[in-house]
């Protein structure tokens, strides 16, 4: 082996890279746990408190809650700014820990739309027009799951309605005057509405994710689905869905507003600063009343007193406040968490009035708005938020006061009134700036507002919350105004999207959700890592056993593959699904098949006679052709799901392909490293023992000659197959189908029949129950009026659901309860909504995917394989797996005790036994290609048969190490994947099956077939 040295070192930095980046997940979860400690000592230090005695017990577990809870937040705010590890700060680290998918941490995932039909009508002024109106109906009927182009669609509806008319009479309004002139083209009209759009839905990207970074969640994530208006927001641990729907339903309110100097207000804080210490006073003198009621003695009394004051300095000592900070915090309330905006003693001119932590800007808001404290205020003054923290670090807000001048209390100018904006640079600075257009009526109140407020802020805001507060240095008149300031590109885009917004009404709809409790997160990263500990175990004790000696070395590389794949997944900032878990241990299934087939070659090698060194080294050559073909062929499958797949589905793809590659690395690469080591020290290398060593060495089995048998069993299980297709037909799941799912647990046993039948009388029919994991578990899916995607629809399913099933429950519980998903053992756990759009598309996507892949899979084959015959055979295995396997759906589903839902989780099985199927048959063909060239004048009946009996060991450890795991995953993963693995079960033996009785048998009667035709030629 050449350049062992290199491979040694770039392993062993591939370890240390990997071992690193884990290192923040491990370091994450520490400092969560000195949260999680920090906040016990705390509710015990309560506990003890002689006020806490006064709480009736029923209130007092969910007051500790609620206390700890609050405790660990202020913990983990208290060192989010601070370095805790390696230089990094908690928020940091936390950024880089492994990323778990909802399935496994609970929370929220939804998919909203921007109608882009909306757009266009908005563009346009809402015309009235009756040959516009008309291209829109037309275009509306013409969107297909194949064709989602709105507005390419719309300009072929306009040929068709108005041939040879201009679109600008309809576009070419007073806003639209710059752009859109009578003599404009419809293809530029189109450019230009097409333009309009994007920045619509790119604005509501834009205000979506701002919205969801005041919502206050860890690691959300946020992206634009291509040009479809859609856009996929994720939110993990995520406590209040009903909040969130209304949070990112919204519309955008963007508005212009006079502000106050920092002087004018400041005498006004200082005032309120005193009344908030008034009321905490208050506060207290109550407390200490009603905590000296409770003792009948003065000597009690005071003992409690004393007690309490000690306790009290504990718990003061554990918030890590100094006497003096404890001392101004008392003084000083306000001020302690608003710092002024002050510089050496002089405040500092502009609308800012005041900086806080994040943390304390909620503490803040509530203070302002107690009515005490607004009596303080003049009735004009609103004090609002910026939007981004103004510190590197992310966490510091500025607080603006806004001058309310009007006398409804409105702002003197909306967004209505913008007709364009757009990024530039400054001609003498060249610092990015935004360039914004308005129109008449605008232009007349912008002139009154900026001539009226030279040398004062004026403040934009969106959704409550200040974008920017320029200076108005003169009168701004014509419309035409730019805004400076310490803008970064990026943020003078979003900036100009924001105002452009304002003329766009571009409400986001949910058309797709998914919520999952904390609670059936942690039953899932509990199976999973049950089903992953238990099958990692079964893999390395049966390689262990079969090959002895090497089967150490093979569970060495086992081991450091585990190692190089979640260090990828952390590098690449992969999220961890539940289907991820068992992608990664399918992987570890498959990762024995390269150790495998380089073992069994290196068996040949020795039963030839070679020495073990010679043996080691022809055996990892002869074995490279199958394993790089098996593999490529695998990857492919797993990339086609990366991309037509979604959420799931591409958490296992990526799971899938990472495996694959670091699996091939550490069989190849490790297994050879340990080898040369052992040779080196002049050790034995044992492949097996006396009940392995020849297994299957001297199979003679004619499999050529049981071909038409094969062929017969699989014609007619195909036959009956297709039959109960048509027939039965499938149980789909939501996202094929459109419609809602619950998962509803309940406090005792209930049967699906009870609940279906109380179900029917607020559905009509129109809803399905099935048993899910157990008796008191039940999942409920209805399509009752899953075309209408506002809040208020998903507010009555919700409350028919509630009135249906809230007499199954032995404690009486509130709608509130029944609903809240992420804070209630029992109701709603998990629930799913899927529109018929998306419900379209992926159905679309899964069928282009099986298709791609297979004829991917096809090409690869006749290419490396440099014929089309070895093509056809492993096209016509492959098409006959996924028919036995869609054939063992339709016939079991309903029959068996779990899910056999056919959804995008079934189609990434089929994809998946696509790819291992293909794997198992490239390296028979492999073989045969072998033999045919080693023995080219023997009978190719004779070269077929040997090659799939030389092959066999290969065939049976392989399908047996996958096997055993997928047992695993189907026993101990859990309900939600029980379904997905079972179908991985059927398609693992029935892909067996079709590489040996199959595709092998077609390569080899399609080649006699050639040779016949040839010599028919001759």
């Amino acid at each position: 082996m050449q350049n062992k040295g290199a491979i040694r070192l770039v392993a062993v930095l591939i370890a240390i890279a990997c071992i690193y980046q884990l290192s923040f997940t491990w370091a994450t979860r520490n400092q969560e746990k000195k949260a999680k400690a920090y906040s016990q000592r705390m509710v015990e230090l309560e506990q003890k408190l002689p006020s806490f005695s006064l709480i009736s017990d029923l209130d007092k577990a969910y007051y500790l809650d609620s206390l700890g809870r609050a405790k660990e937040r202020f913990y983990i705010d208290s060192i989010t700014a601070e370095k805790v590890f390696l230089g990094f700060t908690y928020k940091e680290i936390k950024e880089k820990e492994i990323n778990l998918g909802l399935d496994l941490k609970g929370g929220m995932n939804v998919m909203l739309e921007v109608s882009v039909p909306e757009l266009v009508m908005a563009i346009s002024g809402n015309s009235t027009n009756a040959q516009f109106l008309e291209a829109m109906k037309l275009a509306k009927s013409n969107l297909s799951p194949s064709r989602t182009d709105f507005i390419a669609i719309f300009g072929e509806a306009w040929e068709q309605v108005a041939p040879g008319q201009r679109m600008s009479q309809i576009f070419g309004t007073y806003e639209m005057r710059d752009r859109i002139k009578p003599e404009t083209s419809n293809a530029d009209v189109l450019k230009v509405i097409r333009e309009e759009s994007e920045s619509a839905i790119s604005n509501s990207f834009n205000v979506l994710r701002n919205r969801i970074r005041r919502f206050g969640v860890t690691q959300p994530n946020i992206q634009k689905i291509g040009s479809t208006g859609r856009i996929l927001v994720e939110l993990p641990g995520v406590k209040e869905p009903a909040r969130v729907r209304k949070l990112l339903q919204g519309t955008a309110s963007l508005e212009f507003w006079e502000t106050y100097e920092n002087q004018e207000v400041y005498p006004f804080l200082i005032e309120a600063n005193r009344v908030v210490k008034e009321m905490l006073d208050v506060d207290k003198e109550i407390a200490a009343i009603s905590g000296g009621t409770q003792d009948s003695t003065a000597v009690a009394a005071d003992t409690a007193k004393t007690d309490a004051e000690s306790l009290l300095s504990q718990i003061q000592a554990e918030d890590s406040l100094s006497v003096a900070d404890a001392q101004l915090a008392e003084q000083n309330p306000l001020f302690f968490a608003l710092n002024p905006n002050v510089s050496q003693g002089q405040l500092i001119p502009g609308a800012c009035v005041g900086r806080a932590h994040y943390r304390d800007t909620a503490k803040i808001g509530a203070w302002l708005r107690a009515p005490q404290v607004q009596a303080v205020f003049p009735a004009d003054i609103k004090l609002m938020w910026t939007v981004k923290p103004i510190d590197a670090a992310g966490i510091i807000y500025e607080l603006v006061a806004i001058k309310s001048t009007t006398r409804d209390g409105k702002a003197p100018l909306d967004g209505g009134v913008i007709t364009d904006a757009s990024k530039s640079f400054g001609q003498t600075s060249g610092n990015p700036e935004v360039d914004m257009a308005m129109n008449a009526e605008g232009a007349r109140i912008w002139a009154s507002m900026t001539a009226n407020n030279v040398g004062r802020c004026i403040a934009i805001v969106l959704d409550g919350m200040v974008y920017s507060y320029p200076r108005v240095n003169s009168e701004i008149t014509g419309g035409r105004s730019q805004i400076s300031g310490k803008f970064s590109i990026s943020e003078a885009d979003d900036l100009a999207n924001v105002l452009k917004s304002g003329k766009l009404p571009a409400p986001a709809r949910i058309v797709q959700e998914a919520v999952v409790g904390p609670s059936l997160g942690s039953e899932s990263i509990n199976a999973g890592l049950i089903s992953f500990a238990l099958a990692f175990l079964l893999v390395l004790a049966y390689m262990l056993f079969f090959y002895s000696g090497a089967g150490i070395v093979a569970n060495i590389a086992l081991l450091t593959n585990v190692l190089f794949l979640f260090g990828a997944l952390v590098s690449f900032g992969a999220v961890l699904t539940l289907p991820g878990i068992a992608g990664i241990v399918l992987t570890l299934g498959m990762a024995v098949d390269a150790n495998v087939i380089i073992y069994e070659r290196i068996k040949e090698e020795l039963r030839a006679g070679k020495a073990l060194r010679l043996a080691i080294s022809d055996g990892y050559k002869n074995a490279y052709s199958a394993i790089i073909d098996g593999n490529l062929t695998t990857i492919i499958t797993g990339v086609v799901l990366a991309i037509f797949g979604s959420g799931p589905v591409q958490g296992f793809a990526t799971t899938l392909v990472i495996g694959l590659i670091t699996s091939l690395i550490t069989s190849i690469f490790i297994t050879r490293l340990v080898f040369e080591w052992r040779l080196g020290k002049n050790k034995n290398i044992t492949f097996g023992n006396k009940l392995t060593n020849n297994f299957m060495q001297n199979s003679k089995f004619d499999f050529i000659s049981l071909r038409r048998y094969a062929y017969i069993f699989s014609i007619a299980v195909t036959i009956i197959g297709v039959g109960f297709i048509f027939g039965k037909g499938f149980s789909y799941g939501v996202d094929f189908t459109g419609g809602r799912t619950y998962v509803v647990r309940f406090d005792q046993d209930v049967t699906t029949g009870d609940v279906r039948t109380a179900l029917l009388q607020e559905f009509d029919g129109s809803i399905e129950v099935k048993q899910f994991g157990g008796g008191s578990q039940m999942k409920v899916t209805t399509k009752y009026m899953i075309e209408d995607n506002s809040e208020e629809t998903d507010a009555l399913v919700d409350g028919k659901i509630y009135n249906a099933l809230k007499g199954f429950f032995t404690h009486e519980m509130s709608l509130e309860e029944f609903t809240a998903t992420t804070d209630n053992p029992n109701g709603i756990v998990s629930s799913e909504k899927v529109g018929p759009t998306i419900a379209d598309d992926i159905k679309r996507d899964a069928l282009i995917a099986v298709i791609i892949a297979l004829f991917a899979i096809f090409a690869y084959i006749a290419i490396r394989f440099r014929n089309w015959t070895w093509g056809t055979g492993g096209l016509v295995a492959l098409i006959h797996d996924a028919i036995f396997v869609m054939s063992f759906f339709a016939i079991f589903t309903g029959i068996l005790p779990f899910s056999l839902d056919v959804d995008q989780s079934f189609i990434a099985a089929v994809l998946t036994i696509i790819g291992y199927s293909i794997n198992d048959t490239v390296i028979i063909f492999d073989r045969i290609r072998e033999y045919k060239t080693l023995y080219p004048k023997r009978d190719l009946k004779d070269n077929v048969n040997e090659a799939l009996n030389s092959t066999i060991t290969r065939t049976i450890n392989t399908s047996a190490t996958t096997l055993i795991v997928l047992f695993a995953i189907a026993i101990f993963g859990g309900e939600v994947i029980r379904g997905f693995s079972v179908a991985l079960i059927v398609g693992i033996l029935i892909g067996t099956y079709s590489s040996l009785f199959v595709a092998s048998p077609i390569v080899y009667d399609l080649f006699n077939k050639l040779h016949a035709k040839q010599a028919a030629k001759k």
